[in-house]
């Protein structure tokens, strides 16, 4: 084991057997700092030695990019090829046979979603093995990741995900409003908005932990020692994401209920039993892809004529008006006049908003432009 490994592990020990409370919160806070620096470190080095290349280079397309997470061997590929309705992905019956990101495209309730099939992530990614570094980044800029796992080893999901939290990743957390601006002197000084239970000399001891010693600090809602410390680094990304279970169809009902029932108990929400081979539940994924990707649909109506019922636009919540001009074309948002909305956002039919007027999944919309 190397040295890095050994300090983390030994960082990992003292934060299990230090009993946590308000005479040790300072304590565990200048540790759990100190842990998460080696290991940012660590993965940094790792990610400039492997290779040195630029990762995979995948040009986002369509409403949103979601990504395929598992282990090699899990139908990542027969998947992608179940949702996408083609064969873009070659497969084999053994492990290993993504070398590269297949990307994808699914129609779904008018939405055009980029499915990405990467390859399989392993243990000690975060750390650069396997093809870590390229698999990372690009889990890095999706807009949603989908976990999947097989019956034979649902065990996996705790390996992926302490993966992707190891890399940076934050999956279904909304990032904390933290601000910390260094200054040339003045020591730390917070101002918080709202409860919050971190004091003054918790957030000194981290902050020192990273050789920060003059800094303001505000803070908007109640954090807790993890969300400062992903905030002092600064390079966390927060993802949704949601886990299946494939290869449903190989085993009886009583093991796949067992399964669902203690991924449910362990991460709070039920994993979506699948087959991609046989296309069990797959509408069913669909319409979780769709629901987590938080999209609404805007209906548009021109001046004067009828609003277009069939196709609305797709758009990611929360959206304003100023979002919908940015997607149809940029004359709108620069020659904006005003909007006329019909629908839950709009007091009353065809009130009259500006720009920044938040809209409702399923309005519909006029906008207004100078000539």
């Amino acid at each position: 084991m190397s040295s890095v490994e050994e300090q983390i592990r030994e960082l990992e020990d003292e934060l299990k057997n230090t009993p946590y409370n308000k005479a040790t919160s300072k304590h565990i806070g200048r540790v759990k700092a100190k842990l998460a620096k080696i290991r940012d470190d660590a993965v940094a080095r790792a990610m400039a030695s492997s290779g040195g290349g630029e990762g995979y280079s995948v040009k986002k397309s369509g409403d949103a990019t979601v990504v395929l997470v598992g282990f090699p061997s899990v139908g990542k590929s027969t998947l992608l090829n179940r949702l996408t309705g083609s064969d873009l992905s070659e497969t084999a019956a053994y492990a290993f046979t993504t070398v590269s990101v297949i990307p994808g495209s699914m129609e779904h309730r008018g939405a055009k979603i980029q499915i990405l099939d990467i390859p399989g992530l392993i243990a000690g990614a975060a750390m650069g093995k396997g093809r870590g570094k390229e698999v990372i980044a690009v889990v890095r800029s999706a807009d949603l990741i989908l976990v999947l796992v097989d019956v034979f080893n649902e065990k996996h999901v705790d390996v992926l995900l302490r993966e992707l939290h190891d890399s940076g990743i934050r999956i279904n957390r909304p990032k904390p409003d933290i601000t910390i601006k260094k200054a040339g002197s003045g020591g730390i000084r917070l101002n918080t908005v709202g409860a919050v239970d971190l004091d003054l000399e918790e957030i000194r001891a981290i902050l020192a932990e990273n050789k920060i010693v003059n800094a303001d600090v505000l803070i908007r809602s109640d954090v807790t020692q993890d969300d400062f410390i992903d905030a002092m680094i600064g390079n966390r990304v927060y993802v949704p994401a949601f886990i299946a279970v494939n290869k449903v169809d190989l085993v009886e009902e009583k093991t796949r209920a067992k399964i669902e029932g203690e991924l449910a108990e362990r991460f709070g929400d039920a994993p979506i039993m699948i087959s991609a081979h046989s296309g069990y539940h797959i509408e069913e994924l669909k319409d979780a892809i769709f629901e987590n990707l938080g999209f609404m649909r805007v209906y548009l109506k021109p001046v004067g004529g009828p609003a277009d019922m069939e196709e609305p636009l797709i758009i990611r919540s929360p959206a304003t008006i100023e979002d919908v001009c940015n997607r149809l074309h940029r004359d709108f948002a620069d020659k904006f006049r005003y909007a006329k909305v019909w629908g839950d956002s709009a007091k009353h039919d065809a009130q009259r908003v500006g720009i920044t007027h938040q809209l409702a999944d399923g309005d519909v919309l006029t906008v207004v432009t100078r000539r």
